[in-house]
């Protein structure tokens, strides 16, 4: 049997062929003449390997290198096109990723994707699928992020981009072991750039991570992946001081029943810091009491609310200035009764001075 990439490499010697493809017919109005013309290239550049050819050394021909450094602009330029404003209603998009996937295995390929500024137009395709086909797309798009998490120039785009949230997200929801496996491969490669693994942190990655661990996996490298996200989420948890992980929380919009909430001496080690930024924590506490939907984050904002009266000396006032009273006080009436109970609980200690709000627990 004939091995196609052998065929392929032999009639890719003459970098000028791949230029005719390219330039003849990815520009076709036909969409089946394109989208052959596409896969034809895919399979011809990543089977050349030319990204292994160095332009500083003297024995490589600069005309040849120089040539398919255009050729691989030229194709990333039409896919990210495709991406933009695909040729086709359904297949235009599927097509661009899935030579994507092959051709960001090349360095130059990723930069010159990164340069382009497609990581904003791959990013949407990071989302939760239900179906078979978009479940393809979302791993090869996944894919496609985890191999750009291997260029140093990915951390700036990503974080424009807001990726890792649509990442964790698809890791949340999927049940596809494939999707889940580059998801977690690309946070391994993110963990240690950047502020990512405070990031992860504060998007509850950690708990996740404790899930996914318990699941039995097929891969073993997913599982040796999970294994080093884990420690790069512990080791930057340590790193945070206990006001930072809680700050950090408050401004994610998310918040959850984590230990230092009821814990008594995180409040009296902790309340004079509330007063930095002009109360700036405590004011973005109380907005979320206007602005968020979750039962979760609503009972454990009031709950705090109510903490800060109880331990800081001036409590009350500072709550009545900022005009909390109400905002509390119409969460008393929640669906919810986790959230009604922590509203009123906190409606009293507004009410009461501390010596007998501390009754009312």
């Amino acid at each position: 049997m004939i091995d196609i990439h052998i065929v392929l490499q032999v009639i890719c010697d003459d970098i000028f062929l791949i230029s005719w493809v390219r330039c003849r017919l990815l520009s076709k109005k036909n969409w089946f003449i394109q989208e052959k013309s596409c896969k034809i290239l895919t399979l011809i550049i990543s089977a050349r390997q030319y990204e292994e050819i160095d332009s500083e050394d003297p024995s490589a021909p600069q005309k040849k290198v120089d040539s398919f450094n255009e050729v691989l602009r030229a194709v990333v330029d039409w896919l990210i096109s495709q991406m933009r404003s695909p040729a086709h209603p359904t297949r235009g998009i599927p097509t661009a990723v899935s030579s994507l996937a092959t051709l960001l295995r090349i360095t130059k390929v990723r930069a010159i994707f990164i340069k382009a500024d497609g990581t904003k137009l791959l990013a949407p395709l990071i989302t939760p699928a239900s179906n078979q086909q978009y479940i393809q797309l979302l791993y090869e798009a996944t894919l496609c992020i985890w191999l750009l998490s291997f260029h140093d120039g990915a951390v700036e785009a990503f974080s424009t981009a807001r990726v890792v949230p649509r990442l964790v997200d698809v890791v949340k929801s999927s049940t596809k072991e494939k999707v889940v496996r580059v998801a977690v491969m690309a946070f391994r490669n993110l963990a240690n750039k950047g502020n990512f693994a405070a990031e992860l942190v504060d998007l509850g990655m950690p708990k996740v991570v404790q899930s996914l661990k318990l699941q039995t996996w097929s891969d073993e490298d997913l599982s040796q992946a999970l294994d080093v996200v884990d420690a790069a989420l512990k080791d930057s948890i340590r790193k945070l001081s206990s006001f930072d992980k809680y700050k950090a929380e408050v401004f994610s919009g998310n918040l959850d029943w984590s230990p230092m909430h009821k814990d008594p001496v995180f409040w009296r080690e902790n309340i004079s810091k509330f007063e930095e930024n002009d109360f700036q924590v405590l004011r973005v506490l109380i907005t979320l009491l206007d602005n968020s939907r979750d039962p979760k984050t609503l009972a454990v904002a009031c709950h705090d609310i109510a903490q800060f009266i109880q331990i800081h000396p001036a409590g009350r006032g500072i709550i009545l200035d900022l005009k909390a009273k109400e905002r509390v006080m119409k969460h008393m009436s929640h669906p919810d009764p986790e959230v009604a109970k922590q509203a009123l609980l906190c409606v009293q200690k507004i009410l009461l001075s501390a010596k007998y709000a501390s009754y009312m627990q």
